[in-house]
């Protein structure tokens, strides 16, 4: 992703945003209406009636979430293309600290004891990290907030990634079309060569097909593992923000990041360990004789 936001400029994150919406539903429509159609095939539901099956309540809910899923979008190429790919990797390392802090505030789930230590090891990450930039990481912060918001949305609406990307990417739409008319002579999609129209125009797939891969993928492997590989992308952001990008990263920077890794470990550690502890435990009774 920072790789590929760095070839847009100059187009600006609205402009790149805006496209991405645009674009991301165009390729959400198709796959919704290839999957129908597969779906039919095998007497199951087309794409109207998985569309339709959303009450008012899911609608409007998918609708909040496209807001905060644009908003971490916006966030995530402005700090990209900022030159600030680590405090973005940064936020993504906090995300699911943040996701098990929403989940005590909003949802009233208890924490474990490990789970504690890996909330106070991230509050001490971040308070390091404001001393060494002199004030909070803001875009880390926004990007970890408005991504746990997202999350925590959409764990109350139960439907397909496809379905649900395509509601949320309607409903910004009309929004990122009035932008790019407003943005006028500063839209870039023309003016800068095919190349550049193609690189905005992919802004499609580049969204959705990871999304509807990890959606199929999350379905197939156990949630703890879903959490570990989930740390692969900043980490990659991580390599090509200081290996690649060539950013600072002073002692301060690299203490603030050792603390989030270590409460990192302790978080993963203690959802594979609470995973196996379930499983045996679902075993026990299905061999146990009645």
């Amino acid at each position: 992703m920072p790789l590929y936001f760095a070839l847009l400029l100059p187009a600006t994150p609205v402009e790149i945003v805006a496209h991405r919406v645009l674009w991301s539903l165009v390729v959400c429509v198709a796959l919704g209406a290839v999957l129908g159609w597969l779906r039919r095939r095998r007497g199951g539901r087309g794409a109207l009636a998985t569309y339709r099956s959303l009450d008012r309540r899911g609608v409007l809910l998918l609708g909040a979430a496209g807001v905060l899923i644009a908003i971490n979008w916006v966030v995530y190429v402005l700090a990209v293309n900022s030159g600030h790919v680590v405090e973005a990797a940064l936020g993504y390392f906090i995300n699911p600290i943040v996701s098990v802090v929403l989940g005590v505030v909003v949802l009233r789930e208890k924490l474990t004891p490990a789970r504690w230590v890996a909330v106070g090891v991230s509050v001490l990450a971040v308070l390091v990290l404001a001393v060494g930039y002199g004030q909070p990481p803001w875009l880390s912060l926004a990007l970890a907030g408005s991504f746990g918001l997202y999350g925590l949305v959409k764990k109350t609406v139960t439907t397909d990634a496809v379905t649900s990307l395509t509601v949320e990417t309607a409903w910004l739409t009309p929004v990122a079309a009035v932008t790019l008319v407003v943005l006028g002579s500063q839209n870039t999609f023309l003016g800068h060569g095919a190349a550049h129209t193609w690189l905005l125009v992919s802004a499609g797939l580049v969204t959705t097909v990871p999304l509807v891969c990890f959606g199929a993928g999350a379905r197939r492997i156990p949630l703890s593992l879903v959490g570990l590989v989930q740390n692969l992308a900043p980490v990659l952001q991580f390599v090509v923000g200081v290996w690649v990008f060539g950013e600072a990263m002073p002692l301060v920077r690299w203490v603030g990041f050792v603390l989030v890794w270590i409460a990192l470990v302790v978080l993963m550690v203690d959802l594979v360990g609470r995973g196996r502890r379930s499983r045996r435990t679902r075993r026990a009774a299905v061999t146990t004789p009645v």
